[in-house]
């Protein structure tokens, strides 16, 4: 199938392109294009202007100052895998772009694109919420009229392909902490064999003192509309000597942050993701501890 007709008009700055986001109501951004494309192929997006982002050089960039890792919002796939800051300060990130589609997709496809198009099954969302990362996003005039502002991950995504982005806002910048020596990272995920989106998937950040957990973030994603803080396994981990049993004791307790909200489709039923939230994320806090390995 073909997309409707459109009008084409390519933004130079991320002032212009929310001039032109304010000035036409049917707009839509594109950067990379994989998330808009094919919804307009499938005719579930009739933009009336599409607005090319790809080329603000503003938006671009890989940084890391005072323990800030800052990446622009188009910023490929393809960079986040092949960058050594990336993988020095945000491992997790660095391995979970490497798994994201085939080469073709991770060239082009963006991290902005990829999170505002907030699709339940991307692998993105449930990491940046297990980073604690925090998103730019510019708008017109002061703040009071939603100007610059920083939102976090946790909050960022209200829904399957919903965010907290306004009509003229634009994602412009993702940032998250550097991680320390003593901070351990994973993302697993059980991936559908033909895309490799998740059908669901767990992200953990969990720093040590020794073999003793004293803080912990986790997230599971892909079975629910969006990613999930799983704060009960959190306070599970913390204060405890990390080893097979008290991290499987804590995974088992996500089911107490999911819910009532599953994805059930005809990739997996909701019962059954149900089932594998506590397994995957089992399977990252392993990991990340070096109890198993890939």
């Amino acid at each position: 199938m073909f997309a409707t007709e459109f009008e084409y008009k390519k933004a130079n700055s991320v002032s212009e392109a929310i001039q032109l986001l304010s000035n036409d109501a049917d707009a839509k951004l594109m950067a990379g294009g994989h998330s808009l494309i094919p919804l307009m192929k499938l005719r579930l997006a009739r933009p009336g202007t599409v607005i090319d982002i790809g080329g603000i050089a503003e938006l671009q960039g890989i940084t890391a100052n005072n323990g800030i890792l800052r990446i622009g919002a188009l910023t490929t796939h393809a960079q986040l895998a092949e960058s050594p800051l990336v993988r020095d300060s945000a491992r997790i990130l660095w391995e979970t772009a490497y798994g994201i589609g085939d080469p073709q997709v991770r060239n082009r496809g963006t991290i902005g694109g990829n999170v505002s198009h907030a699709d339940p099954a991307s692998d993105l969302p449930t990491v940046l919420v297990a980073m604690d990362a925090k998103f730019t996003i510019q708008g017109q005039g002061g703040i009071t009229r939603r100007g610059s502002r920083t939102v976090a991950a946790a909050d960022f995504f209200t829904g399957a392909f919903s965010t907290v982005l306004a009509e003229n806002e634009i994602l412009t910048a993702i940032e998250m902490p550097v991680l320390a020596a003593n901070q351990h990272s994973e993302y697993a995920k059980m991936a559908h064999p033909a895309t490799s989106y998740a059908v669901v998937g767990a992200a953990a950040v969990v720093t040590m003192d020794g073999n003793t957990c004293t803080v912990a973030r986790v997230a599971v994603g892909g079975l629910t509309p969006s990613p999930v803080r799983g704060q009960s396994v959190e306070q599970a981990l913390v204060g405890q000597e990390l080893n097979a049993e008290t991290i499987a004791a804590a995974a088992n307790l996500i089911d107490n942050d999911l819910g009532s909200d599953i994805i059930g489709d005809i990739f997996a039923s909701a019962e059954y993701r149900r089932a594998m939230a506590a397994i995957e994320l089992k399977h990252a806090i392993f990991h990340a501890t070096g109890l198993a390995h890939h």
